[in-house]
């Protein structure tokens, strides 16, 4: 992925390094494979990160502890300030194209735990975007902990991540996200979980049109960028988190989408660049 010397978007929000101690789960210690299943599935299943510690380890949950001094300015402050910077270029147009005005989010990184809009953000949740201080929340340490369990490599899989959590940002700036949140709340389980997937599976699909867009304007992409984001999708795929971390595949409780659903979504967003392509809520297939 090229993306050095381009423009770095000012609303980055660096929280690091003003404490906030570990991951504050108490108990025995755990290796860092099961660590990341919790991590990433906590994140992608919606579920708690204690829930699925207990599940493998059979008992209390681990405690984990970790600190971390990062440079303001290293490369991979560098590349987050760039990629949202094409997220932003991306959504600006496009809404201006629509007789609409696109309003950036904020993206914050942090280390272990920070304060939001949403309640207290924790890196065991992973990445995440809240609707109330319209804010996008990272660990940069996911990036690191996906490649090492997932073997999930290369910047624009990552860059995809980031754009998923953009892709929230533009469903509630067109108010997608009230919309389905209101409709959970007069829905069963099964049915709330049905429409969360839906929002997540356009979330891709609005990344997949971001790349388009912006490899367009800035030719960005190279050779086997594609195909790491792809595996992204894969690696984080409901039923591949599910098997992986209870060797059951449960599917009334996917909150994301099974791995074909969001390489198929992503891929439709990135084939056609249209944002209309991607009305997950009407499809007659997800």
């Amino acid at each position: 992925m090229k993306w050095e010397g381009d423009r770095q978007s000012d609303n980055v929000e660096d929280r690091r390094g003003s404490g906030g101690g570990g991951f504050g789960l108490g108990g025995r210690s755990i290796g860092i494979g099961t660590l990341v299943i919790a991590l990433v599935g906590s994140y992608f299943l919606g579920v708690s990160p204690t829930t699925i510690l207990n599940m493998l380890g059979g008992g209390e949950a681990p405690q984990v502890a970790q600190t971390q001094t990062v440079p303001a300015n290293d490369r991979e402050t560098q590349f987050v300030r760039t990629t949202l910077a094409y997220t932003e270029d991306a959504w600006v147009e496009l809404f201006r194209q629509q007789g609409a005005q696109y309003s950036p989010a904020k993206l914050v990184l942090f280390n272990n735990r920070t304060e939001t809009a949403c309640g207290q953000g924790q890196s065991a949740t992973g990445p995440f975007y809240c609707p109330a201080d319209q804010k996008v929340y990272i660990d940069l340490s996911f990036f690191r902990l996906m490649q090492s369990r997932f073997n999930v490599a290369g910047e624009f899989a990552q860059a995809y991540v980031i754009a998923h959590e953009i892709g929230h940002h533009v469903q509630n700036q067109l108010g997608i996200s009230n919309q389905v949140h209101e409709a959970q709340q007069r829905a069963s389980e099964a049915q709330g979980n049905a429409l969360s997937v839906k929002l997540e599976l356009q979330a891709d699909c609005f990344a997949g049109v971001w790349a388009h867009h912006t490899h367009q304007r800035e030719q960005f992409l190279e050779k086997g960028d594609v195909e790491a984001a792809l595996n992204a999708a894969t690696a984080i795929g409901d039923d591949a988190l599910q098997k992986q971390s209870q060797g059951v595949v449960v599917p009334d409780s996917f909150t994301h989408g099974s791995s074909a659903q969001r390489v198929r979504w992503f891929s439709r967003g990135l084939e056609s660049g249209k944002v209309e392509t991607c009305n997950t809520f009407e499809a007659r297939q997800l």
